[in-house]
């Protein structure tokens, strides 16, 4: 138990140490001064040090390991100072591996042969604060595990992965951003909702922007649902075509709107300041307008309800695709709408609980904002400082806050905003940038307050909601939704570059909704601007948020980790609308086939596809959440009905298309076999001279169906033949390891070739048991140019097989595979001693 706690704190502080080394000299013995150390940092799992010096190389020491580097790179600031050659600097950034507390002050730097001496110079490196960071560390991580007992009880009782997940996931120990709960109340309909007897005032500027002024008058009238009048203001338009478009339309509305023309143009503020001065003399509440801003059905009870309800409510300003904390789909990131979209959009906001997530804002926004009467008759103008407009609605709302009013957004309301049509882009860059700091200077804590609003989104529930709808509403293409785990690996690695080429890469959005999480889905919407997403039990509540995307087809990738996986091909089914919309099955494990995706059976053993008639099939049975038995013969009718819905089975080489036909003969005419791409280039390694001492290194994260026990079986017996094993990866800390064997923790495979030199690796293990779909671990290792030893099972023994360099380890029936692989290295072992 201690050494499992002690390589998961190892992992821990790998990912979350955060230290600052002092830049110092390297001084020679008589003090002349041949290089300086000016960067020396460690964060995200990374060392960074960085400086120059008048030698040869330049050589980091970390806990007994060393990284080099040759100090060449161009460093003119040195050059000037010490009249030296400029190719002096080094820059070396290398990942920092699993350490204790011990280890993080054991780094030091050697220096060799200097350019005028010829001498080694040895220099330790200390970091600030390191008694501090240490006890930082210590107690953020007992925090961590204790947020998470229920998920290490379980762990240590089932050994199931979703919990060791959860506990990665609670430290912070996992690429997978944590989400929050969505609001259950977004989609209830409140026990009553006020019906407002009230008119309300309109006040519109204008300032030329032609064509969507056009469009924006004609939908006040169209769509106004409350008793309006309107106060229009134009601002000496230089468009000819403004001012008398304005008389018409005055002409139509005799009774319900007041034309002010000024004679001047006098700016934003000053006309808005004109039109709140003719409103005050009515008793309704005021909506400020923009005349780019284009309202939708029924909007105006949507907008002004909020303030009917509660009278401390001082703005109210809807959802919108340009608005600040109010945009969507990524919150202050503005979007450009298509015709037609806003209303659709609207449509889904409409249906929206409008009591849900009715929480204080910092600000509300001009473009289409209600005034309560209350507030504005005691702030009856906006601030002429802020010259032309930008930021005055933020000085009158802060003014407002002081007084005890709220600002609070509509949810049910989404609101076109065609941004930046009333100003140029590049003066309205000018203007908020000048008065940003007027806000800034007056309230000193309102950007703080902003940034905390959006770093907790309390909008995030409304956001994602409608960011589904505005993807529905675009229409141009069917949209994907992937269902996956969060469990990471490499399905999640093949998830994340399919999104990035096939949707981003091309402007288009996904959504992915994963399993195995903190509550049982999370529903992520993934678009070009960024990331949006939200968790909830309930799968109705996941169809109401999907409901808008009515063009969609449905991708299975992974379903590891789910509680209750055998209900898992039904709400697929549900999703495509019972195989209307195309769906898609990923093979990255065989996962559809047994609820041992790995097809190992209860000895860790794989003896081939699992079938409900073998004398063994019980061990292939699974429970779900409420403990009750699934048995195999259940679990594989269900996962048929997905199957054979599905249009593609998409397989990632010969010998899983293999095992998949042999399960489903019906459905061999949908195997699809794509092989994967290595997403990042690797580069060849110098083979090893036959003399020089063999070491092993074992690729990738080993866990059980990894071969973490074939490991942990031949290690000693391999010691013993002076061989030195390496794990470059991270290792199943219930596997007992013996002294001596070096676990290097997580790392970038760009950072191979420094990993194989610091360690001196002259071959690559593959150990896994289980017949793997792909394996890019092996793959990555064969492309080093390394001899490549795995087990010729899956598609990592078609790999090896099939490669020059490339070693199958062949094991019979009744042979054990730890005792295969023990008799086939010390073979090797041996062959290769001769051959030295």
């Amino acid at each position: 138990m201690y050494k499992q706690l002690a390589a998961l704190f190892s992992r821990y502080v790998a990912a979350h140490l955060v230290a600052h080394g002092r830049p110092q000299p390297i001084r020679t013995e008589r003090g002349r001064l041949v290089g300086t150390v000016d960067v020396f940092h460690i964060s995200q799992g990374q060392i960074r040090l960085a400086g120059w010096a008048g030698a040869e190389h330049v050589v980091l020491h970390m806990n007994g390991i060393k990284a080099s580097t040759k100090p060449i790179l161009p460093r003119e600031d040195v050059a000037t100072v010490y009249g030296l050659d400029p190719c002096l600097g080094f820059d070396l950034v290398l990942p920092l591996g699993p350490v204790g507390l011990r280890e993080i002050a054991r780094f030091g730097v050697e220096i060799h042969n200097i350019q005028v001496t010829g001498e080694t110079l040895a220099v330790p490196l200390s970091l600030k604060y390191l008694y501090l960071i240490r006890l930082f560390l210590v107690g953020w991580f007992f925090i961590g595990l204790l947020r998470q007992f229920p998920a290490c009880c379980a762990w240590l009782l089932t050994r199931k992965p979703i919990y060791r997940s959860r506990i990665k996931r609670g430290l912070n120990l996992t690429a997978i951003p944590v989400s929050r709960e969505l609001d259950p109340d977004l989609f209830r309909t409140p026990v009553s909702t006020s019906d407002p007897k009230v008119h309300v005032t309109l006040i519109m500027p204008v300032f030329n922007a032609f064509e969507v002024l056009k469009d924006a008058l004609s939908r006040v009238a169209d769509n106004t649902d409350l008793p309006w009048r309107m106060i229009l203001i134009d601002d000496r338009s230089t468009d000819d075509r403004i001012r008398p478009l304005l008389r018409e339309w005055q002409k139509l509305y005799p009774d319900q709107v007041l034309l002010l023309e000024n004679a001047e143009n006098l700016g934003f503020i000053a006309s808005v300041n004109k039109g709140i001065a003719k409103a005050l003399s009515f008793q309704d509440p005021v909506v400020l307008l923009n005349s780019d801003t284009l309202v939708p059905p029924k909007w105006a009870t949507r907008l002004v309800n909020p303030m009917i309800e509660d009278n401390s409510v001082a703005t109210v300003t809807p959802m919108s695709n340009d608005a600040e904390i109010f945009t969507l789909p990524i919150i202050c990131r503005a979007q450009t709408l298509t015709p037609g979209q806003g209303d659709i959009i609207d449509a889904t906001a409409a249906r929206l609980n409008p009591k849900a997530e009715r929480i204080s804002a910092p600000t509300g926004v001009g473009f289409c904002m209600a005034i309560n009467l209350v507030y504005l008759r005691q702030l009856p103008f906006l601030d002429p400082k802020f010259g032309r407009g930008y930021g005055e609605e933020v000085d009158w709302c802060q003014r407002a806050r002081r007084l005890g009013g709220k600002h609070v957004c509509a949810p049910n309301l989404f609101v076109e905003h065609r941004g930046g049509q009333s100003f140029g882009t590049e003066e309205k860059r000018r203007l908020i940038a000048t008065n940003n700091e007027l806000i800034t200077k007056r309230y000193p804590t309102y950007d703080t307050d902003v940034q905390n609003f959006i770093r907790s989104d309390p909008l995030q529930s409304t956001r994602l909601a409608l960011a589904l709808a505005w993807v529905g509403a675009q229409g141009t293409y069917p949209v994907s939704i992937y269902l996956a785990h969060s469990m990471g690996g490499g399905a999640e690695a093949y998830l994340q570059n399919r999104i990035s080429r096939k949707h981003l890469a091309i402007g288009q959005s996904a959504v992915v909704l994963r399993v195995g999480g903190s509550m049982r889905w999370r529903l992520e919407l993934v678009t070009p601007h960024g990331m949006i997403s939200g968790l909830n039990d309930s799968f109705d509540y996941v169809c109401q948020m999907l409901a808008p995307i009515s063009h969609r087809q449905i991708i299975y990738s992974c379903g590891v980790g789910d509680i209750t996986p055998v209900s898992l091909p039904n709400a697929l089914l549900s999703l495509s609308e019972q195989g209307r919309h195309p769906i898609e099955v990923l093979f990255h494990d065989y996962f559809v086939l047994s609820p041992s995706y790995t097809l190992l059976d209860g000895n860790g053993t794989y003896r081939g596809i699992p079938r409900p008639g073998d004398p063994d099939h019980e061990r292939f049975s699974a429970k779900d959440q409420n403990g009750e038995k699934v048995t195999l013969e259940l679990w594989q009718s269900q996962w048929h009905l997905l199957v054979s819905a599905a249009k593609t089975l998409t397989v990632f080489s010969e010998n899983s298309a293999k095992i998949v036909a042999a399960a489903y003969p019906e459905e061999e005419g949908k195997i699809d076999i794509t092989p994967h791409k290595v997403l990042h280039p690797v580069p060849r390694l110098p083979v090893p001279k036959p003399e020089a001492k063999r070491v092993i290194g074992i690729l990738g994260d080993i866990g059980a169906q990894k071969g973490a026990g074939v490991i942990a079986y031949i290690a000693r017996p391999i010691a013993h033949m002076n061989v030195r094993l390496v794990i470059i990866g991270n290792f199943d800390p219930s596997f007992r390891l013996p002294a001596g064997i070096t676990v290097h923790g997580s790392y970038k495979v760009s950072d191979l070739p420094q990993i194989a030199a610091r360690y001196g690796v002259s071959d690559w293990l593959i150990p896994s048991i289980w017949p793997e779909t792909f394996s890019f671990t092996t793959h990555e290792a064969l492309s080093t140019g390394l001899p490549v030893h795995a087990f010729f099972l899956g598609a990592q023994g078609d790999a090896v097989n099939n490669a020059k360099n490339g070693i199958p380890v062949h094991y019979g029936k009744g042979e054990t595979p730890q005792e295969a692989l023990r008799l086939h290295l010390m073979r090797y072992l041996n062959q290769s001693k001769r051959a030295a």
